[in-house]
């Protein structure tokens, strides 16, 4: 992949070292070499209040509170991340980190394993869902009111090293001791690739991280293997990670000298095109990308590509709209700068970028709730583009720049069955919680299941399984309300039967369950079956509910 490989340059990142080496000198050495006004103003500002503030300054720790609000005067996307947060930051893009090997959820207050990762450290020494975690290392967790993020710096740490828990299972009074040597513990960035019907793989991706390109790659052959050749890529709430990946991802699609993306920085006197090397194995696969509002950044980009080509069907609601990339540099205490370095243009040349202004984030990050309140989630009609920002696709459709990506088949937000109380119970973690402990109760007989099919046999009838699911929420404060129940009886079962699934099967059958009753995946399927996803659309034609 030499094309890639060879436009994937980045930029430097000046303002980043302007920045922190002004600061470093001014503080430091009291150097007057300073290339403007603003830099030198700064480093009187310091030295006064380390000279003569009426009180000790520790002028690091200042700089490290001062630093957030400087770089949120810039785009919306640059950003400091302190050093005692780096770590957690990159964990989820690299693809693995160092840990004991389970999932775990804060039950009644109680570290509860909800997945022992297959192969990893915890399920080497025998530990199971199920289990409550008591003590770590001797000190007691149970009904402490210790945060998540608390617990999983002490079930994280280096390679190598041990870690002694305390673990109550159902089948025993006594606490059972387990001592776990930490290892890698893969970070997946794929939740599912599975068959939705004889012919159609569905793959969802979460993140795009170190091993997506990898992982990606293997679910499409997975898929290929079991009959499928046709895709839907589901990038819903997908909000981006390593513009590379997207690149990768595109180029399985496309036939040689396509063009994927380019990108423009400000010192650059040429645009960094980058074009597939014609090596994608599913070029000729009928392929729909589904995206919504939260769908960002990489996930624009690989959208984009197919969209410009004419080489998919997008179908959903308008994507977030962040043409901005970022590049991480460490500085030397340990720390980070995400800085905006370049902007990205889709094939047709558009950049994406919703309006934003210049240190008001408050307003960008709102920009979703006022297409909420617009009733942009449930009418097409309801998005306006800028008019002057129109592009045309390989075959001459109009896109338009700014604002991100527009579906090719609008699907409105689905709020069917939705209502108050189903709300409450959502609000209040009470379905999530019910599967969980349903599931905990029955896990020897629900365990047994070998597939999806045998699992949801093994299940009470809807009927039984919604009034199972009232009582517990009466009990955990919110009263059946009968006249709403029955409107939003099949969302709840269905939600019900999904978690129940995730928490037995893994995280993929969770969409094997939820995608039955999905409006957007139905109406991809629809769109596949009439065959609108094989040829490009006719340039007159519009976005459909």
């Amino acid at each position: 992949m030499k094309q890639l490989k060879n436009s994937l340059a980045w930029y430097p990142l000046v303002v980043a070292i302007a920045l922190t080496g002004g600061i470093w000198i001014g503080i430091k050495f009291g150097s007057n070499n300073y290339s403007t006004d603003g830099e030198r103003k700064l480093a009187e500002v310091l030295d006064l209040i380390k000279d003569e503030y009426v009180d000790e300054v520790d002028i690091d720790s200042l700089l490290e509170r001062t630093f957030p609000n400087l770089l949120s005067n810039l785009d919306p996307h640059s950003t400091y991340i302190p050093a005692k947060e780096l770590l957690a930051v990159n964990e989820d893009l690299e693809g693995s980190f160092s840990g004991i090997g389970i999932s775990f959820t804060m039950l009644t207050d109680t570290v509860t394993v909800n997945e022992v990762i297959p192969g990893g450290p915890s399920e080497k020494i025998g530990l199971m869902a199920g289990d409550r975690i008591m003590t770590i290392n001797d000190s007691a967790v149970a009904g402490m009111n210790i945060p998540n993020t608390e617990i999983k710096k002490m079930l994280r740490g280096e390679k190598g090293t041990k870690v002694k828990l305390g673990i109550k299972r159902n089948n025993t009074k006594k606490t059972l001791s387990f001592e776990v040597t930490r290892g890698d513990i893969p970070v997946n960035s794929v939740d599912a690739a599975y068959m939705i019907d004889d012919t159609t793989g569905y793959i969802k991706v979460n993140k795009f991280g170190r091993t997506t390109r990898d992982e990606f790659l293997t679910g499409l052959v997975k898929l290929k293997a079991q009959g499928a050749d046709r895709y839907i890529v589901d990038l819903r709430g997908n909000t981006g990670g390593f513009l590379e990946m997207a690149i990768y991802m595109a180029n399985e699609f496309l036939p040689a000298n396509a063009p994927i993306v380019f990108t423009r920085g400000r010192e650059e006197m040429e645009d960094a095109k980058v074009f597939s090397d014609g090596t994608g194995s599913f070029q000729n696969d009928e392929l729909v990308v589904l995206l919504d509002e939260y769908s960002a950044s990489a996930s624009e980009i690989f959208a984009g590509a197919m969209q410009d080509n004419d080489r998919a069907l997008i179908v959903g609601r308008r994507s977030f709209g962040k043409g901005l990339v970022q590049r991480q540099t460490t500085l030397p205490d340990s720390s980070a700068i995400r800085l905006t370095v370049s902007r990205y243009y889709t094939p047709s040349g558009r950049c994406i970028q919703k309006d934003y202004q210049l240190g008001n984030r408050n307003a960008y990050e709102k920009e979703i709730v006022d297409r909420y309140e617009h009733g942009e989630f449930y009418n097409s009609d309801s998005i306006k583009f800028n008019e002057e920002l129109q592009f045309t696709t390989l075959t001459g459709r109009t896109v338009y720049g700014g604002g991100g990506i527009m579906p090719d088949v609008f699907v409105p937000n689905d709020t069917s069955g939705v209502t108050n109380y189903y709300i409450n119970v959502i609000n209040a973690g009470l379905l999530q919680k019910f599967a969980f402990e349903y599931s905990d109760r029955n896990r020897e007989t629900l365990s047994s299941a070998k597939d999806l099919k045998q699992l949801l046999a093994k299940l009470p009838d809807n009927e039984e399984l919604l009034m199972l699911f009232v009582n517990y929420a009466s009990r955990n404060g919110i009263p059946a309300r009968w006249y709403y129940i029955n409107i939003s009886q099949d969302l709840i079962v269905n939600f019900l039967k999904a978690l129940i699934a995730s928490d037995i099967l893994g995280r993929e059958y969770y969409y094997q369950v939820a995608n039955t009753d999905d409006v957007t995946v139905l109406k991809a399927l629809t769109e596949l079956n009439s065959g609108h996803a094989s040829v490009p659309i006719s340039p007159a034609e519009k976005p459909v509910e």
